[in-house]
């Protein structure tokens, strides 16, 4: 990707724990082992997944606390609720994002691969507010996913030829 798209880091006061702590105590609810783990591994890294993805990486993690697929799936609804999650739907599945102290951004989708190309563009914003202005529309955000071919996928394959082989 370009460099005329870069995604710029969001200062946020609490880390994703403490705001999902925050937020489970607003609801009457504690923080249990389970989900602690859970929150740390979604905030290791910055990537798509799916819950199949997680508890892959929580079974190959080596913390000693089991999860079970119902609490992952239960945690990944609460961090949505809580604003540290997006939930996107692609090929039928669900698919999980940072949210919290992430920038609003867009996506470009393989259809082939499945590969997610992260970008932000301030000429989509623009357009975006100027139609929300031409009909009195309070914009909260959007989510824009162009679906197409990555140019790795794109790239013609070489065939072996007959005369090749010999």
């Amino acid at each position: 990707m370009s460099d005329s798209f870069p995604l710029e880091q969001v200062n946020v006061a609490l880390t994703p724990i403490q705001r999902f702590e925050e937020f489970l105590q607003s609801r009457g609810r504690r923080i249990t082992q389970e989900r602690r783990r859970i929150v740390e591994q979604v905030f290791s890294s910055h990537d798509h997944f799916d819950a199949d993805d997680l508890l892959e990486s929580l079974r190959h993690d080596d913390g000693n606390t089991k999860v079970s697929r119902p609490t992952v799936y239960r945690t990944l609804s609460a961090l949505v609720e809580a604003g540290l999650l997006r939930k996107m739907s692609l090929d039928g599945r669900a698919v999980y994002e940072h949210d919290y102290g992430y920038p609003q951004h867009d996506h470009l989708h393989c259809q082939q691969c499945g590969k997610l190309i992260e970008f932000h563009s301030d000429e989509l914003e623009r357009i975006r507010n100027a139609v929300a202005q031409e009909h009195q529309f309070r914009v909260l955000g959007h989510r824009l996913i162009i679906d197409g071919i990555c140019a790795e996928c794109a790239r013609p394959k070489r065939r072996s030829r007959r005369l090749d082989l010999v």
